[in-house]
């Protein structure tokens, strides 16, 4: 998922507004116009499996498009699939509704369908949803503040991803484990994580949003760590990304953490460019969470530069539409920043007013942070309203909470040093007591053999069997290592057409898509002659060199036939009537790529693909039960 930079902070804000409204309406047509081809198939479908997977790619266009839309869709999957009792069509179901509750922040939701999904794909024996699953209950349990619990929930998903080979997805886990160590604070091992996971999606040569969630997290890593510079590079290339895509939810939230970045480096103007174009774009595409948090971001950006009229009005909203859905830290941060705003502007009994709720609310609930904050700003209201004593109070209370943050932060740092330190320390005296035991077995076999050969007087067997005995060691000790050395050397060749293939799976998905990006920029270059002669040569000497061919076929299906123990040849051996398109598909298929890419790989259309499946079940004499690939992944 990814390309073009749209720097609009460099813009004037009224070309800068236009913009993005024709950059989304494009992206809304390009959906819509999916969703309509897959509604078509819809309606002339009978057979419920493949009713269930159109719905679900139509609810893969909508989900970070529009909820609302997409929420449709998921109750008339459940609707259909409960009528005729398709079990996995309920499983799926449940599961993308849980998606849809967790993408709009109702964490209680979420966790109900998705706990549901766990359940019910464990009692019918239906792994299909165990990794996404346990992936978002991880992400749930951080949420709550649960970190051991979701750290281990999603080492379960990466060692699932890594026995089934799909490096896309372990990649991602990695990601996922070091944004759970970065809400820790524990930024050393966050980095760690982010790093490895890095150079698992480069093996990949992808561009995808996975690899744009890593990004955006390298950016809050260096924000966080006061790298403004280097975090702003890192959020552009995410939000390139997203906007490719039309990953709007996403896109929403990294343009927020951009505003935060340029707040800090004092580049005010830019900060509130960046929260008005995530309210924009969160508006849009019906995103109320992202809404509310560039509200208060926004309401507090005018807070500092002493707009206050400003700062009113947004904070206002914010608390208006998060008082059901918002979490309790930020409502109070809100509502902290309010009632400054109010008191700067001739309001003090409002603004009080609100300054106490803040305070009493984060002291009953125990967030320190937010409470720190908003007795600082009380302390603010009321020095500017002529009572110094109880601003001193508060000044007093808020710098003694500052200084307890400060140490538990460091006692943290010392505990995880120190663990670390006693971990690392104990696998060193396991491996030194491991070698000592050792030692002591082949001594005590010495010995016995010894005392057994002295016993019956065999003196010059002894010096014989010791030498015999000597060098047959040395043969083991030389044939094992022999064959260690030549494991290591198939593990590495395997390795290396594993990471082949993938990148040969996903190059040929890529390319079709960059042909027609390509064929579109043609098209632009031809509407202005001073650009036409010199870019129009360049351009079709790449659309040669990208174009798909039957040679990139070839050379993926080598590749595919070493690591998967020749597949095509099962495949023509079992069903001798398969043709080379089918077997194709059934690559593809078995590689777990969706409809989507595989459609983007073949140069078709969506329903094309799901026909060619339809068509495939058919001649493998596979019956409406039979998940076509779950079948193929048994050959």
């Amino acid at each position: 998922m990814y390309i073009k930079k749209l720097r609009i902070y460099k813009i004037s804000k009224g070309i800068a507004l236009c913009l993005l409204s024709m950059f989304i309406g494009y992206g809304q047509g390009v959906n819509q116009k999916e969703v309509d081809s897959l509604l078509t198939i819809y309606k002339d479908v009978q057979n419920i499996e493949s009713k269930v997977e159109i719905l679900d790619d139509i609810i893969d266009l909508l989900i970070y498009n529009d909820s609302k839309k997409a929420k449709t869709y998921i109750q008339e999957m459940r609707k259909i699939s409960k009528k005729v009792k398709y079990e996995h069509g309920i499983l799926q179901g449940d599961f993308n509704l849980g998606y849809h509750y967790f993408n709009l922040q109702q964490m209680d939701s979420a966790k109900f369908y998705f706990d549901k999904t766990l359940a019910k794909s464990k009692r019918d024996n239906d792994d299909s949803f165990v990794r996404s699953t346990l992936k978002n209950l991880s992400i749930l349990q951080a949420h709550e503040g649960n970190y051991e619990e979701a750290i281990q929930l999603m080492d379960s998903v990466a060692k699932i991803s890594l026995v089934d080979q799909d490096y896309l997805r372990y990649g991602s886990a990695l990601s996922d484990n070091g944004v759970h160590y970065y809400e820790m604070g524990n930024y050393p091992k966050a980095m760690a994580f982010y790093k490895k996971a890095l150079e698992t999606y480069d093996t990949l040569e992808i561009k995808t949003y996975h690899k744009a969630d890593l990004y955006r997290n390298l950016g809050k890593l260096q924000s966080v760590q006061g790298n403004h510079t280097s975090a702003l590079t890192y959020f552009d290339h995410a939000v390139e990304v997203y906007r490719e895509l039309g990953d709007n939810m996403f896109l929403a939230n990294t343009l927020s953490d951009m505003g935060n970045v340029h707040s800090l480096m004092g580049q005010h103007r830019i900060a509130i460019d960046k929260y008005k174009e995530c309210i924009k774009v969160a508006i849009a595409h019906n995103f109320p969470s992202a809404e509310i948090i560039a509200y208060g971001n926004l309401g507090s950006e005018y807070l500092a530069t002493r707009q206050n009229k400003e700062a009113i009005h947004f904070l206002e909203k914010a608390l208006l539409m998060g008082q059901e859905t918002s979490a309790d830290n930020n409502l109070i941060t809100d509502m902290s920043n309010l009632g400054l705003a109010y008191a700067n502007n001739q309001d003090f009994n409002r603004g009080l007013e609100l300054l106490n709720q803040a305070v009493n609310k984060a002291d009953s609930i125990g967030v320190t942070n937010e409470l720190q904050s908003a007795l600082f700003n009380r302390a603010m209201a009321y020095e500017k309203n002529g009572m110094p004593l109880k601003a001193i109070l508060d000044y007093k209370r808020s710098r003694v909470i500052n200084d307890s943050l400060f140490s538990i932060t460091k006692a943290k740092q010392i505990n995880e040093l120190q663990t670390i330190y006693e971990t690392e320390k104990k696998e060193a005296e396991i491996a030194l007591q491991q070698e000592e035991i050792n030692t002591l077995n082949e001594k005590v076999k010495v010995d016995r053999l010894t005392k057994g050969l002295f016993a019956g007087g065999m003196f010059t067997f002894v010096a014989i069997s010791g030498l015999l005995f000597f060098g047959f060691r040395q043969r083991i000790k030389k044939n094992r290592i022999a064959r260690e050395k030549r494991e290591e050397i198939y593990k590495k060749e395997i390795e290396h057409k594993q990471k082949e293939l993938a990148s040969q799976t996903l190059h040929l998905v890529q390319k079709n898509t960059f042909i027609q990006e390509l064929m579109r920029n043609l098209e632009k270059i031809k509407k202005s002659p001073e650009t036409f002669k010199m870019e129009f040569r360049r351009i079709v000497m790449l659309l040669k060199k990208e174009n798909a061919s039957d040679k990139d076929w070839e050379v993926f299906k080598t590749y595919f036939a070493d690591v998967h123990n020749d597949f095509d040849q099962k495949l023509k051996t079992l069903y001798h009537e398969i043709s080379e398109k089918e077997i194709r598909l059934a690559a593809f298929l078995r590689m777990n790529l969706t409809t989507k890419e595989i459609a983007a790989t073949l140069n078709v259309l969506p329903d094309s693909i799901l026909k060619s499946k339809y068509r495939l079940k058919k001649k493998l004499g596979l019956g409406k039960e039979t998940d076509l690939a779950n079948f193929l992944n048994t050959l």
